[in-house]
């Protein structure tokens, strides 16, 4: 299957900007979310960081006040940033100095994708798939969105993290609808069927709708909000959410395509030279992220572990 289609995507979409949260979806869904556990809040801290550095207002010194209350996640935190994942030139030893150095933004990025990867416990999903594949694709997409646009550095930290969280709703599948989300694996194994469309039919929803429900709950801004939403679908959204929605399509393609960690939602998926140039990159660049993506998830993953 080719990864790109060279010719012109056809018929010009529709803009909007849906709906997100619990009102996506069918009420007896939204009765069986109310009773989620595992995974119905972020841990309160991340929940606190997320808020401080939404605030336009907040200052280094007052995320630096919350984190060191949590000397887990401060430790967590100095160990990304000296990785190879952000190539500093000189060893940093204090969580000021890593919010100083980095920004409001990465610090509250490495906060919540170390509580992220807590929420991925041990099981399985169907034969060929165990609960840690789908932090594994996650992780690869977010890796690969990242490198997608590495060169600018503001959106390369939301990039990841929207890599992170994009597929959040399966966890919510697994959680809540285990049997019934095995089926959609085993079926979409064995058929050409969309697995949104299995979802639809076997679920009652898609991951992406409970993905949203929960980014609604956590209160995560709206771009995020529409990438979760929408990460299959993203030229329906108004061009200010679209890119980012756009960015993540490509990475999930790329890595679904690749067979990175649980990759049956994305692997019909074909990419348009229009979605290329809306984000800025070309095929041979692509080309060379894929060589490079087994190493750098590699990295990632083990970085993020607990």
């Amino acid at each position: 299957m080719p990864l790109f289609r060279t010719a012109d995507s056809g018929r010009a979409a529709t803009t909007a900007t849906p709906t997100t949260g619990d009102a996506a979806l069918p009420p007896h869904l939204v009765k069986a979310l109310s009773s989620l556990t595992q995974i119905s809040s972020l841990p309160e801290i991340t929940t606190h960081i997320v808020e401080v550095v939404e605030d336009a207002f907040s200052t280094a010194s007052e995320l630096h006040e919350i984190i060191r209350h949590d000397p887990a996640l401060a430790a967590k935190i100095l160990k990304v940033v000296n990785s190879a994942f952000y190539g500093l030139p000189a060893q940093i030893g204090s969580l000021d100095r890593a919010i100083v150095m980095l920004g409001l933004s990465a610090i509250k990025n490495i906060a919540l994708a170390a509580s992220l990867s807590r929420l991925f416990r041990p099981g399985t999903i169907s034969a060929h798939f165990v609960a840690r594949d789908l932090w594994t694709h996650c992780v690869g997409v977010g890796v690969c969105a990242r490198m997608l646009i590495e060169s600018k550095h503001g959106q390369s930290e939301e990039a990841f993290v929207a890599g992170l969280v994009h597929d959040m709703g399966l966890l919510v599948e697994y959680q809540l609808f285990p049997d019934k989300l095995k089926t959609v694996a085993d079926q979409c194994e064995d058929s050409s069927e969309a697995f949104c469309d299995l979802e639809q039919s076997i679920i009652g929803a898609d991951h992406q709708a409970f993905g949203a429900a929960i980014a609604a709950r956590w209160k995560f801004p709206p771009a995020l909000r529409y990438t979760i939403a929408y990460h299959h679908s993203p030229t329906v959204l108004k061009p200010e959410f679209q890119k980012l929605a756009t960015l993540i399509f490509v990475a999930d393609t790329i890595c679904c395509q690749n067979r990175v960690g649980f990759w049956l939602t994305g692997r019909l998926q074909t990419v348009s030279e229009d979605m290329l140039a809306m984000i800025g990159v070309t095929q041979q660049h692509v080309q060379q992220i894929v060589e490079e993506l087994p190493e750098r998830i590699a990295e990632t993953a083990e970085m993020f572990s607990d």
